[in-house]
């Protein structure tokens, strides 16, 4: 059966390719799911008009993302967690994606820690440099200051 991808899947393709799959994966997965439409010339259409749909969207999402991008890069954004402290300067425990999160909410920025990179663990005292993966084509960079908590 050939279909017209709704949406990207990794074992069959992206949005908009017509691809031939056996009919029971069609009927009882992709169609009932959303993820396809048979391929018939008034669906061909109905997915180009999705098409523009989702090309505004995603031209808005980057712009946005862009923004946000820059705001986070001024120097004065940068964050500073305070945590306890042992011998040499080592934390107790370490530096999270939460807790970087919840102060980039405090400076009003909404990010998901799923979208914080940290490289390495965070375990001693310092400022370290956090990217931030905003859109699949934007990152922004974060300062990041640890200091020994009072």
């Amino acid at each position: 059966m050939k279909i017209i991808l709704r949406q990207s899947i990794s074992t069959l393709g992206s949005i908009g390719e017509v691809v031939a799959v056996k009919d029971g994966y069609a009927r009882n997965y992709l169609l009932p799911r959303g993820l396809a439409y048979v391929a018939t010339k008034s669906n061909m259409n109905v997915l180009g008009e999705e098409k523009k749909r989702l090309q505004v969207r995603m031209n808005k999402e980057l712009k946005d993302a862009e923004k946000i991008a820059q705001e986070l890069e001024k120097h004065e954004n940068a964050i500073t967690i305070q945590m306890p402290v042992g011998e040499e300067d080592k934390l107790f425990g370490t530096v999270t994606k939460e807790m970087i999160s919840e102060k980039l909410a405090e400076r009003g920025f909404a990010i998901d820690k799923r979208k914080i990179e940290i490289e390495e663990p965070i375990k001693v005292l310092g400022i370290y440099t956090v990217t931030i993966r905003l859109h699949t084509d934007v990152s922004g960079k974060v300062k990041v200051w640890v200091v020994r908590q009072q």
